[in-house]
């Protein structure tokens, strides 16, 4: 649990290439993609290894939903409306506890003085359990409009689906159901005496209600009911804010949380291994020209290696550094890191050879090893030919294949490494692009190495070929598809 101080505290339709340049194809594409989550069965390395069942259709963008409680006039309204305030970009939705009291019987209404509105009981959590799984499912829902006055819930709004869901309540954490669906919990902080005045404020002015009679209700049931019910769910908030709405720092802290894990695959949530560089127009259009069908092998082979140098430079982020001292032109003292010199690249021919160059441009003199396995007939688990650094065992790998579809070839690739010496830790596979279904199978296998790549993708059709994909990519690289060798038989 963190406490913050008070002191600090889908793709783009694309174009044929005469029909728009390369620029302007680059500049044609928008927003940020995520493709969607891919879990049918495939074939596993060990038996022990779950097999995902659910298929790419039944798959939505989870949201990420954050629960906002404490005391009643904590301030949790105010905090939940900064951080909508500063995820304006995104779709952000608001769910109140108090939507969800239940409606009073005629019996209770004449005596709703004694009615305990701060009891986990006086609250429908059956309904708020049902309308937030539909929201988590990507489904607009009707909310109802608790009235104050008559106590009932007579209006409903609609919500609709959202990238954040905020659950704001004095009593989100009190049942367990409830908060396993949050993904960040937090709990606002603040004095009793701040409270209380709040509420004396709020329930005269907006309620209409006499000051004797609030006060009678604080202390026959909001304080009991604080310390029996709602502090001690504060120990199952990960973040603590201290004087709410004002503590601005904390709320920007949160919000930059909030970006991080908005910008993250729903992959790479489950796969703290897998690292998935951040997307950029730039990026988003190199991608849309390299899988156009239409784009020449020139313009191909151009943006596949920028998109290539790209994804080894982020691997090559991920190898340990030492702190280095260097006294610079000016005579000054300068505190860096040295690079790691244990090291060499591993190529899964054909298609990982595309990549030795960027590797080669990025560490000179490297060492670059070479695994052929047969893709066809064995499923990609058959090795064929392999030629290694006889110190490979001593380094830190960096294996090479820009598709990384069903895993088979990966597994029997690091596998090798393994046996070979290499830990499992010291390897990291970089590719352009990987299917949901790889990434399970290589993750599960290998949960210490590190995968980095610059797109997930939706999955695997039937013929196990990744989609939406680019093709045969050593193919399309090397200019040897099938256009071209009918060309070439025919001019014999």
């Amino acid at each position: 649990m963190i406490e913050l101080l008070q002191l600090a505290h889908v793709y783009p339709k694309s174009l044929p290439m005469d029909a728009k340049s390369a620029v302007e194809l680059m500049e044609s594409s928008s927003e940020v993609h995520f493709s969607g989550f891919h879990m049918d069965g495939f074939e596993q390395r060990k038996a022990s290894i779950e097999q995902p069942t659910t298929s790419e259709t039944d798959m939505y963008k989870q949201p990420f939903v954050i629960g906002v409680a404490g005391g009643a006039a904590s301030g949790k309204t105010a905090v939940c409306d900064m951080i909508i305030q500063q995820l304006h970009d995104q779709r952000v939705v608001l769910v109140n506890q108090d939507s969800f009291y239940n409606n009073l019987t005629d019996e209770e209404l004449t005596r709703v003085q004694d009615y305990n509105f701060d009891h986990p009981d006086a609250f429908d959590t059956e309904q708020l359990l049902r309308v937030m799984d539909k929201l988590k499912h990507g489904e607009a829902v009707d909310i109802p409009k608790y009235d104050f006055k008559s106590y009932k819930s007579d209006v409903l709004r609609r919500v609709n689906p959202s990238d954040v869901i905020i659950l704001e309540g004095i009593l989100v954490f009190h049942d367990p159901r409830v908060r396993e669906l949050m993904n960040m919990k937090i709990f606002v902080d603040t004095d009793a005496d701040v409270r209380l005045a709040r509420r004396i404020r709020r329930d005269t002015n907006e309620k209409g209600r006499d000051i004797g009679a609030v006060l009678d209700q604080y202390s026959k049931f909001v304080k009991p009911a604080f310390d029996d019910f709602i502090l001690p769910t504060k120990k199952y908030a990960d973040i603590i804010i201290p004087r709410g709405g004002d503590n601005h720092v904390a709320i920007d802290l949160i919000v930059q949380h909030i970006r991080t894990k908005l910008g993250q695959h729903d992959l790479c949530k489950i796969y703290p291994n897998l690292y998935v560089i951040q997307s950029t127009f730039q990026i988003r259009g190199m991608h849309t020209l390299i899988r156009d069908a239409q784009t020449t092998k020139h313009d191909f082979v151009f943006y596949s290696d920028r998109l290539i140098r790209l994804v080894v430079e982020h691997g090559l982020g991920h190898l340990p550094f030492t702190e280095k001292q260097v006294i610079t032109p000016t005579g000054s003292v300068y505190t860096g890191v040295d690079f790691c010199k244990r090291l060499c690249g591993v190529s899964v021919i054909r298609s990982g050879e595309s990549m030795e160059n960027a590797l080669r441009a990025c560490c000179k003199g490297i060492k670059i090893g070479k695994i052929l396995i047969h893709r066809e007939g064995d499923n990609g688990q058959q090795l064929i030919y392999e030629k290694l650094p006889n110190d490979i065992s001593d380094r830190h790998v960096l294996l090479l294949d820009p598709i990384l579809g069903t895993g088979n070839s990966a597994v029997q690739a690091i596998s090798l490494l393994i046996k070979k010496g290499v830990p499992e830790s010291n390897i990291i596979f970089l590719n352009l692009i990987s299917a949901p279904k790889g990434v399970h199978v290589v993750c599960k296998s290998f949960p210490r190495i590190k995968i980095v790549t610059s797109e997930i993708e939706i999955g695997l059709n039937e013929d196990f070929r990744v989609i939406p994909g680019m093709g045969e990519f050593g193919d399309r690289y090397f200019g040897t598809d099938d256009d071209d060798e009918q060309v070439v038989v025919s001019s014999q």
